[in-house]
């Protein structure tokens, strides 16, 4: 079956592409900070962060549209989540609205606040897509290994990235089954059907979790995040993410200044 996979473009030359994964990391780290410390009336620093994300992604030749179309998926869940903050956040009250016997206030300060969880959440999506477009998977997790992360945290991502396709998969060889029994009847029935398949994929997904740990462990498995490239900064790597780095902190400051 045909996936999509977070390192489509990981292959392609550029030099965000040549930058050292510790590198990017970094970069991406420090920018998230960034982004989520900045004030929420600062909207000059929010227009600087998203041209410099904009001229990365042109630096790296990852095609715009697809890192857009993938970083507007996270935005209905984070406005199902702070949906209610323009209405029981203090200020100035911009509108009231009565729902059954129920009178709520649309609130500036709200309004101002619900936005600006919006672009901060949009501008850190956009950062993480494109560190994922521009690294191959394995070379991030030996990137974060390198950095001193959890090897128990660096393996469980590892093994969600590989495993989670093969749970796809699965998942619709049993729609596939389902279908072809004519699946249908009552909503009761539906739901006990679907609540059989959960059970039944979770239970195959144990028993293959079991089967490859001890195929790991026969293959003399010690914990470590093994990868055939050799990781090692150059003064590329060091130019580059201090550039960046001095181009990020100097918007931030900017809450200062301005």
């Amino acid at each position: 079956m045909k996936h999509s996979f977070l390192d489509k473009y990981s292959e392609q030359d550029s030099l965000v592409h040549r930058l050292d994964p510790r590198t990017k990391f970094i970069i991406s780290l420090l920018f998230i900070l960034a982004v989520a410390l900045t004030s929420p009336v600062m909207w000059p620093v929010f227009s600087i962060y998203f041209i410099l994300m904009i001229i990365l992604i042109l630096i790296s030749r990852v095609p715009v549209l697809y890192i857009l179309k993938r970083s507007l998926v996270i935005i209905p869940f984070v406005v199902l989540m702070a949906i209610s903050i323009p209405f029981v956040k203090e200020g100035e009250v911009i509108g009231s609205y009565n729902i059954w016997i129920w009178q709520v206030s649309l609130t500036h300060s709200g309004l101002q606040l619900l936005w600006n969880i919006l672009a901060k959440a949009w501008l850190s999506i956009l950062c993480l897509i494109l560190l994922t477009a521009t690294t191959r998977m394995t070379d991030l997790l030996a990137a974060l290994e390198r950095l001193h992360m959890p090897r128990v945290m660096v393996m469980i991502l590892s093994f969600m990235y590989r495993y989670i396709f093969v749970l796809v998969d699965e998942v619709m060889r049993m729609k596939q089954a389902r279908d072809s029994r004519n699946f249908g009847g009552r909503r009761l029935w539906q739901l006990r059907t679907l609540g059989n398949m959960a059970g039944t994929l979770f239970i195959r997904s144990y028993e293959r979790g079991e089967r490859v740990y001890a195929a790991m462990l026969a293959r003399g498995y010690d914990g470590r995040c093994c990868t055939l490239n050799r990781l090692s900064l150059k003064p590329t790597d060091i130019y580059g993410g201090l550039g960046f780095g001095i181009v990020i902190l100097a918007a931030f400051l900017f809450n200062f200044i301005g």
